[in-house]
Formats: C-alpha cells, sequence, structure tokens
C-alpha cells in the first residue's frame, strides 16, 4: 500500500492513499486531508450557524453554502476530481455506517494552526480562533516550538506509521494577499514590489518555504523507503499575481489584488466580512484571485491545483492524473 501525505502551515494537510484495485486502478484511491480554511470542506461549518441560503459562499459551483470558505471548489476538490475521486467528506458529518470514508476523510478544520492553542496563550500572542490545531487532528504527543518541527514531526509520525508517500507544500506568497494588504496599507512605494505585493511578508514566506525543505531533505535522508513530494504553492500562486491576464483574471494591476467579496476600501476589505449585510461581490468572480480577503477565488484554485497535478509545481512529481482539471 503507497500512501502520500500532505502538510502545511496554514493550508491544507492530506493524505493520499494507493489501495491497488483491479476494478478501480486508480493512482490514488483514498484522500484523508487535514488543514484548516483552504482545504476545510465543512467540518467547520458543523459547529456554527448555518449560512444564509443565499450567502455568496459556495455560489459558483454548489450554487448554495457547501461548508468552503470560496465561491466554489478549494484546491483539494480539484485534486480530488484529478483522481477520479468523490469530494472528501467532513469527518464531523460521517457516520460509521458510510462506506464513503474508505476512499477518503476531510479533517481540516478552519482556522486551524500548525502549533497548539496553549502555545499561543504562554507566548502572549493573540490565539487562534479555533483550538483544532494540526497536533489536534493528528494526535500528537508533544507541542513543538517551531510552525517547521511541527510540520516535521507530525510527517515524521506518519512515517513511523508506515507512509510510503507524502506531499509537504509550502506556503503561500502572503505578501500579496487581499486580507493583509488591507491590514498593513502601507504608504511607502518601496514597501511593494511590482505587481503589488508587500516585499518583506514574501520574503519572509521564502525563507519559512526554504526551511521547510531543508527539513523535508533530512527526512528523505532518514527515510529513504519514503518518496516526499514538496508542493511548491508559493510559485505556484504567485505566477497567477504577476501575469493574470495569461490565466483569464483581470489584466488590472490594481483590481487584481482586491477580494471579490467584501465591504469597500483599497483592497476591498474592511470590517464587515464576505456575506454581511453591506458588502457586495464582483461582477465576476473567474476574474478575481481573492475571494474575501483570506481566501481565494475558485478560480484560483483550479490554476493552482494544475499546476500541483499537471506540473511544474510539484517535486518530484505526482502519479499522472486520469482526469483533467478543466
Amino acid at each position: 500500500m503507497n500512501i502520500l501525505y500532505l502538510f502545511s502551515i496554514t493550508i491544507a494537510c492530506g493524505i493520499f492513499g494507493n489501495i491497488i484495485s483491479n476494478a478501480n486502478p486508480l493512482p490514488y484511491e483514498a484522500i484523508f486531508n487535514f488543514g484548516d480554511s483552504t482545504s476545510d470542506t465543512g467540518n467547520a461549518a458543523f459547529d456554527h450557524p448555518p449560512m444564509d441560503k443565499n450567502s455568496p459562499y459556495g455560489s459558483t459551483y454548489f450554487k448554495h453554502p457547501a461548508g468552503r470558505l470560496s465561491n466554489g471548489r478549494l484546491i483539494i476538490d480539484f485534486i480530488a476530481e484529478a483522481y477520479g475521486l468523490p469530494f472528501l467528506p467532513p469527518y464531523k458529518n460521517i457516520t460509521q455506517s458510510q462506506e464513503d470514508i474508505k476512499r477518503g476523510v476531510n479533517f481540516a478544520y478552519a482556522g486551524a494552526t500548525a502549533l497548539e492553542f496553549k502555545y499561543f496563550d504562554r507566548s502572549g500572542v493573540r490565539p487562534p480562533a479555533t483550538e483544532n490545531s494540526l497536533n489536534v487532528q493528528f494526535e500528537l504527543r508533544e507541542i513543538v516550538p517551531l510552525i517547521v518541527e511541527s510540520i516535521t514531526n507530525t510527517t515524521l509520525a506518519l512515517l513511523e506509521e508506515g507512509a510510503v508517500e507524502l506531499v509537504v507544500p509550502g506556503n503561500f506568497p502572503i505578501g500579496c494577499n487581499a486580507g493583509l494588504l488591507s491590514m498593513v496599507n502601507s504608504k511607502k512605494k518601496e514597501d511593494y514590489d511590482e505587481f503589488g505585493c508587500l516585499i518583506s511578508y514574501n520574503t519572509f514566506t521564502e525563507y519559512f518555504n526554504e526551511q521547510l525543505k531543508n527539513s523535508i531533505e533530512t527526512l528523505k535522508q532518514k527515510h529513504h523507503q519514503a518518496k516526499i513530494i514538496y508542493f511548491d504553492y508559493y510559485n505556484d500562486a504567485k505566477r497567477l499575481y504577476q501575469a493574470p491576464q495569461q490565466y483569464g483574471f483581470t489584466s488590472d494591476k490594481v483590481e487584481v489584488l482586491k477580494a471579490c467579496c467584501g465591504g469597500g476600501g483599497p483592497y476591498n476589505i474592511n470590517e464587515k466580512f464576505c456575506g454581511m449585510p453591506g458588502t457586495t461581490v464582483c461582477f465576476d468572480p473567474s476574474k478575481q484571485i481573492n475571494w474575501d480577503g483570506a481566501h481565494f477565488t475558485e478560480a484560483s484554485h483550479k490554476q493552482i491545483a494544475k499546476g500541483l497535478v499537471e506540473g511544474p509545481f510539484a517535486n518530484p512529481s505526482l502519479k499522472s492524473a486520469p482526469f483533467k482539471i478543466a
């Protein structure tokens, strides 16, 4: 049995299991996903009051709120489709009688962090919105002081359980994120690159990703039997900002950095969260990269997933997908 695991600090963590079947010889026949809102398909929604049926969330693909913090499908949804698998059911909606869990389960929870809740509390840092950290999701025995260590230890725990194929993605170019751009709102021109992204925040992300890749290489040397794949989320997503028109997004350098759904301001982000009274949704979400400040649009998720599944942003590559992402 081949198992493929996916990790990230602020994005998805997933497990792809390859269970060979003569009747259905798919490259990966199950996905078990762990992460936060960028891959949560309904766990956080299960614990909160349901969104209004007319909410803009889910409106593009599902035509109603579907437990996802986007207007449609997420990266993990597109990956599942590419490998002929169903959308991952959130674990909070699963009953033991369901057979679908053999093809995958989603444990991701919106707001989850790599470090545990009490780490933030002890450090005097503003705590996250949920206690469903990666350590909680994986039931690890100890708190790790740094995010990279948390991901590395989780990866190691899975290797010790017998995993032989894993995926560890880096982080997105946070300096291009509409929510962060709105929050920082620097007036200094030198703080931004030619695409309007915050240089220092992207530099920090690049540093983090390099440390993560170094950690992955260390794991590879100790676990030769395992195939560990790095997902380059940073460059996969950054290319959308660098050449938006090439991927179907607006070519306007100002508009392309704005959130599609929001309440106004330079980046269409203010104190009113998407879907609240007084907020608006852009005319064509497929032309925008950012959805609500913190999350991407379905169109962005599609392009990022294509870069991972079809290349060149998975190193080494995933197994060939039987279906094109379209």
